[in-house]
């Protein structure tokens, strides 16, 4: 508990902040007095690995967008690796000897919030024994992550754009306004127009946050990722407890026809639970019946019960563009919504996905920021994102 004695020192007896300090950081160490350096262990799970397209081009876009200081929103489905985008991007920017603080939005007890993302002053309120430096004073000179932005309280959303607006907070129970140093990278497993639609999250502090819009694929469409993923899965765990296990044939088979729901976490959990119980070699026990694909036959679609909701409108809107060939204004009409909203839905797709529903036709300039294209560090969205149909 040695490294947790600075962050002790100004909260004391506030047993709240210090149970959730606990439960959701990563690792704590003193960087400068009253700051603290966050960054998430270096062991397995924090790289970015694949050679297949998809990921590469995210890679590349990536580097580009690491270099600059515009904010990033990162989409993707639960477990893709949303976390891992994010520190590669901290790790590859100029900000890299700075600190990385992790915030997960969708956990801070509403009581204790604004206290935790913009620290307080002793005597704020009850228990406020000592004067607390919240999150964003914690991440000066690096990069705060906001992960399940979308899951955010409204509440706190609109203190949360006042402080990116003015560059400044303002602690609780203070007058003081505090510069800021921070470069904000968010992440959702949610489709962002959807959010801006049903109200979760602010229209005004999407654009604020989401500049440049990265898209982490599932594993499901990174065509050959999941052997190559698998054995270096295998290799850290081999390294770690010092054996020599091996994948089975068999286990090779069974990653591959799998389909993978929960991404690569799904996978390094499968791998870890057949690796503990393996004497030499690998074997795999996945479900016999792997998660239903959509089916298209005679003009008609069939969706099956415990896919979600984001996910069951893009390939509805995938298919429907093909059935029109790709001709947009086509689909959008049969759909009922407007071409600018089915322009906003497909940018949240895998580029080689919307170009295959397009008929390999150029993607159109969006008019959201989720549609920006992170390789060229385009500036935020001029207009606003399509009213509900």
């Amino acid at each position: 508990m040695n490294r947790y004695k600075r962050y002790s020192e100004y909260v004391k007896d506030d047993v709240c902040h210090v149970v959730f300090y606990l439960v959701t950081t990563y690792s704590v160490k003193t960087s400068q007095p009253g700051y603290y350096s966050m960054s998430k262990s270096d062991d397995d799970g924090t790289r970015l690995f694949g050679r297949s397209r998809t990921i590469q081009d995210l890679l590349l876009k990536v580097s580009r967008v690491a270099a600059t200081r515009v904010s990033v929103l990162v989409v993707g489905e639960s477990g893709a690796g949303k976390d891992i985008v994010a520190r590669l991007i901290h790790d590859m920017s100029p900000r890299r000897r700075g600190p990385f603080v992790p915030v997960n939005c969708g956990a801070i007890p509403k009581d204790i919030a604004e206290s935790h993302l913009f620290g307080h002053e002793k005597g704020s309120f009850t228990g406020a024994v000592a004067q607390h430096v919240g999150m964003f004073e914690a991440a000066r000179g690096g990069t705060l992550f906001l992960d399940e932005i979308a899951e955010m309280p409204l509440e706190l959303q609109v203190k949360l754009l006042r402080t990116l607006e003015t560059n400044t907070i303002v602690r609780v129970g203070g007058h003081d306004a505090i510069p800021l140093d921070v470069r904000i990278v968010a992440a959702t497993h949610h489709d962002p127009v959807e959010a801006l639609r049903n109200g979760t999250l602010r229209e005004d502090l999407f654009y604020r946050i989401a500049p440049i819009a990265l898209h982490v694929p599932a594993l499901r469409q990174r065509e050959d990722d999941v052997g190559d993923i698998a054995l270096q899965i295998v290799e850290r765990l081999n390294a770690r407890h010092r054996t020599r296990k091996r994948l089975s044939t068999q286990a090779m088979k069974a990653l591959r026809a799998y389909t993978w729901p929960g991404n690569v976490r799904e996978l390094r959990n499968a791998l870890e639970r057949a690796f503990i119980l393996a004497d030499e070699q690998i074997e795999l026990q996945l479900p016999r019946r792997p998660p239903p694909r959509e089916e298209v036959r005679h003009n008609a679609m069939t969706l099956h019960i415990g896919t979600t909701l984001a996910h069951t409108q893009q390939r509805f809107i995938v298919a429907s563009l093909r059935h029109f060939n790709g001709d947009k204004p086509r689909t959008a009409k049969a759909l009922g919504i407007s071409l600018k909203t089915l322009y906003n839905r497909l940018a949240l797709l895998p580029e080689s996905e919307r170009n295959a529903a397009s008929g390999n036709a150029p993607a159109a300039a969006t008019a959201t920021a989720t549609a920006t294209n992170a390789s060229n560090g385009n500036s935020a969205p001029s207009s606003p994102p399509a009213p509900p149909p």
